[in-house]
């Protein structure tokens, strides 16, 4: 099997014929075994205890019904929870939701397959901070058709992924799209999230922190 079908093989395991399904609990040891070297580095100062594993109904673009997993913060959890389960229930699309291990905790390679993740122990791009996403306080959703959009230092745009250029501008109409008031956008306001899409210095359409 070619390396670069497992993450696709890994979350076509949890397309469901099947009822939803929206849970929490604590991380079990089969997926923090999967997490090591990848979302959990050697080093990763998070305390495993801090953390939720999630698993989320949710529907596509194409209306098919999928279940997907997500690790994130004990704090943001319910609230996760909550948001998801009214995206299912009134069938915002989302394409992929699946462990950033599932991509070798490859933050590239995860967002050009348009996949929805949240915790990853990392820095934030271009800088030698830690990403919110690093404690798992951090949600990117459909983050390909949202990415993610700096100057660098030598003046040049960076667009992230590198597949994302024609989706950076947002007077287009494409599916998966984050709009200001939508119904992703309001129900993460609501629940106290901030949105990357709403900075001024740099933009980062996908991206849900608090």
């Amino acid at each position: 099997m070619r390396r670069s079908l497992l993450p696709l093989l890994l979350c076509l395991s949890f397309i469901g014929a099947w009822a939803q399904e929206f849970s929490i609990q604590t991380i079990p040891d089969s997926v923090f075994q999967r997490m090591q070297g990848h979302s959990w580095p050697e080093g990763c100062t998070v305390n495993r205890a801090d953390l939720r594993y999630l698993r989320l109904s949710y529907v596509d673009a194409g209306k098919i019904e999928h279940v997907g997993e997500m690790v994130c913060n004990k704090a943001i959890a319910k609230d996760v929870l909550e948001i998801f389960r009214e995206l299912y229930r009134q069938k915002y699309p989302i394409q992929r939701i699946c462990l950033i291990d599932d991509y070798a905790a490859d933050d590239e390679r995860s967002m050009r397959a348009n996949n929805t993740s949240c915790f990853c122990y990392r820095k934030v791009s271009g800088t030698t901070k830690l990403s919110k996403h690093a404690t798992g306080m951090a949600v990117d959703i459909n983050p390909l058709y949202n990415p993610y959009v700096r100057t660098g230092k030598n003046g040049r745009r960076i667009v992230e992924p590198a597949t994302a250029t024609k989706y950076v501008d947002r007077r287009r109409s494409f599916p998966y799209k984050i709009v200001k008031g939508d119904l992703l956008h309001r129900l993460f306001l609501q629940h106290g999230f901030k949105w990357g899409g709403s900075w001024r210095t740099k933009k980062d359409w996908q991206h849900f922190e608090k």
